[in-house]
This record gives C-alpha cells, sequence and structure tokens, in this order.
C-alpha cells in the first residue's frame, strides 16, 4: 500500500496530529508524514511512545478527536501505563490510533531483540482490549475504517499493525546534519584511547546503546583483534544503558565504566542522568553521541541539536562536562577521566553518516553475556 493512501485514511479518522517515535520498518509512512507536515504542531517527535501517548490524550481533551500515535512494537512496553490507566474505557475513555510496526513478526527473519516481542505483539494488543487489524499490502480497509469509526466515537483506542514491506512511498525525506565528525570516527577514538588488555582487572568496561552504534563498537573491536570481552553490547531496551553502565559501576569501583549512549536513547529515559547526579559514581563516563537524529531508524530529527546536554548534565549533579567536535579534543577529555573523580558527561557532536555495509554481531547476546562475565567474574555465567 501507497504510504500517502494510508495517510489518507488515517486522516479521515483523526484530527491530524501525529506523534510518536520512530520506527526503520514504518519509515515510508513516517516519510510521507514528514512530506507534508515536517516537524510542526500537527507533528512531535516524543520522547517516548508513553509521551506520545500523553500528547494524544492532550489533543483528545482539547479537540475531541483522536489523534495517531506510532511506534515500533518494542514501544508497546513504554505506552502500557499510559494506555490503562489514561486512555481506558474503565479510566478516562480516551482514544487513539496507533500505527505500529511489527518487528519479529513470527516467521520472518529479525534481529534477536525483536523475536519476542513480535511474538507477543498481538496477545499484548488482545490484553490491552484495543481493537487492530494487521496491514499486509494493499488492504481493502473500507470496512476496519468503518468499525474503528465507531470504536473512535464510542473512546476505545484502535491499532494498525503493520508487517514488513506493507507500506511503500516513492518519495525518501533526506535527513542531514553539518557536523564535521561521524559516529564511527569518534567511536574508534574513544576505544583507542586506553590499550590496556581487554581482559585486565584494570580495563575499562563499555555498556553500548541499542542500534547502529554497537554494531560500529563491534566492528571496530574485529579490526583492533582485541576481542569484545569490555563491552556489553544492548541490543534492545533503548534508554536503558545508563542505568546498565551504573549498575556494573556500583559493584566495581575500581575499574572505569563507560556508558556509550545516543541522543535520542538519552531523551528516552532522562531522569537516569538525575539518578547519575545525585549518586555520584566516580568511575562512570557517560558519552552521549549527539547527531541529533534517531539515525538507526530513518534519521527522524529528535530535539537533541537544539540542547546541551553537557549544560543539562551539570545542573543534575554531574562533576564535570563537556563538548568535543573533533578527535583531538575528545581524546583529551577521556584521558582527562583517568586522574579526576566522575561522573563525567562528555557530549560528541556527530553527523548522521554510517558505512552502507555495516555489519552485524556475528555472536548471539547470550555470548557477549558470557564474555563479559568471563571479565568481570573471573567465570562464564552457567546455562
Amino acid at each position: 500500500m501507497q504510504a500517502t493512501k494510508f495517510l489518507d485514511i488515517l486522516q479521515s479518522l483523526s484530527g491530524g496530529l501525529y506523534t510518536g517515535v520512530p520506527d526503520s520498518l514504518l519509515s515510508p509512512f513516517i516519510d510521507a508524514v514528514m512530506e507534508r507536515h515536517g516537524i510542526s504542531e500537527k507533528h512531535i517527535v516524543a520522547a517516548n511512545e508513553g509521551a506520545a501517548v500523553g500528547i494524544a490524550a492532550g489533543h483528545f481533551l482539547a479537540t475531541s478527536k483522536p489523534a495517531v500515535v506510532y511506534m515500533q512494537n518494542s514501544g508497546i512496553g513504554n505506552a502500557v501505563n499510559p494506555i490503562c490507566s489514561l486512555l481506558h474505557e474503565k479510566v478516562y475513555s480516551i482514544p487513539a490510533i496507533f500505527v505500529i510496526g511489527w518487528r519479529g513478526e513470527p516467521g520472518v527473519k529479525d534481529e534477536p531483540q525483536h523475536v519476542f516481542q513480535g511474538e507477543i505483539t498481538l496477545s499484548l494488543l488482545d490484553n490491552l482490549e484495543i481493537p487492530y487489524i494487521v496491514i499486509s499490502g494493499d488492504d481493502d480497509l473500507e470496512k476496519t475504517v468503518n468499525e474503528f469509526s465507531e470504536h473512535l466515537k464510542n473512546g476505545r483506542s484502535v491499532a494498525f499493525v503493520i508487517k514488513k514491506g506493507a507500506l511503500q512511498n516513492d518519495k525518501k525525506y533526506e535527513y542531514s546534519s553539518g557536523a564535521k565528525l561521524s559516529r564511527e570516527e569518534a567511536l574508534g577514538a574513544i576505544l583507542s584511547v586506553d590499550t590496556t588488555d581487554s581482559h585486565s582487572v584494570n580495563s575499562p568496561i563499555y555498556v553500548c546503546t541499542t542500534g547502529k552504534l554497537s554494531r560500529e563498537v563491534y566492528e571496530i573491536r574485529e579490526q583492533q583483534g582485541a576481542g569484545h570481552g569490555s563491552d556489553f553490547l544492548t541490543v534492545g531496551s533503548m534508554g536503558h544503558s545508563l542505568m546498565i553502565a551504573y549498575g556494573i559501576a556500583l559493584e566495581k569501583p575500581k575499574r572505569q565504566v563507560f556508558c556509550l549512549d545516543g541522543d535520542g536513547a538519552v531523551l528516552m529515559h532522562m531522569g537516569s542522568l538525575a539518578t547519575i547526579g545525585v549518586h555520584k559514581p566516580k568511575n562512570l563516563i557517560h558519552i552521549v553521541i549527539n547527531n541529533g537524529a534517531h539515525e538507526t531508524v530513518g534519521g527522524l530529527p529528535t530535539v537533541g541539536e537544539n540542547l546541551d546536554f553537557s549544560k543539562v548534565a551539570e545542573s543534575l549533579g554531574y562533576k564535570k562536562a563537556s563538548r568535543a567536535t573533533e578527535v583531538t579534543k575528545l581524546v583529551k577529555v577521556i584521558k582527562d577521566t583517568k586522574s579526576t573523580e566522575g561522573p563525567f558527561l562528555i557530549e560528541v557532536i556527530c553527523n548522521l553518516s554510517s558505512r552502507s555495509d555495516l555489519g552485524r554481531p556475528t555472536t548471539t547476546p547470550a555470548q557477549n553475556r558470557d564474555e563479559l562475565m568471563e571479565n568481570l567474574l573471573g567465570s562464564r555465567l552457567k546455562d
């Protein structure tokens, strides 16, 4: 189905407000929304999916019309609370129209973090009592639109679950940035500062956020021949890498623990920065790669390009925070962390470029876990 046709269907059901968190599977749909509305009062990229539900609720209260909330199916978890305690008929009976990318659909090859989520997506919607239809192509939706219209009038939310390849769009929205430094160049510099053997008891640990950043770290390690025992590649759980790093830092106070984060991930659960600022783990270094976009899933802009994360961190209690736009300063700041107590935040301004031939880890998440735990504990976790 052409994404523009699908957009027309949504327009007939909604008040014309679109909000959510992007998903690569939904790129044709998001490109069509950007073509019509850009980033504006009609299209808001939310910090997380639960926040998007809140925006939709406010829109309905002010207009009596439902908003469109888009997300990857992994985002349902972030939205469960406001769906149940705000939108549901037993509470305020506020309708919303969900557009959900079905990653990990059973029988369709996908990355490991999507497999279980894909298996339970439809049952989650059943449990949330949200009527849905699965879109697989150029479906005839006239009957569904009529049924959904009645549900919405009665204060009940509905969902369109989008299968891989179901939507098409002839126009690809192009995103760009004026920054000179690429994320991969920045990561290469970060991972080259300390040359200690990766399995030394004194070697730093790197917790990497989900998406292309973790894939690039994996390939850099392969090029270095350094092994992967110092790295945790957070393949899912967007926005939670900082707390994973904090959990490790608490138990290994003599080792530097780096969180290699992204602006979209930080924005998704920004309260975690306040936790770090208050508890002040001395051995934690939080590096935020800020390219102002959800680059891994298509490049849709975040509000990150309008923020100074270093100033935010300072205001929340980080001991030190700085910005870097080129490798020389980045390396110097990282070296400085070795002689001063943290927590530190280093914001690295990068562009949206990434290699078209970027690979994926050839090891499983469980193998990644075991290598890291062998490093941290001296033995592997027994299955």
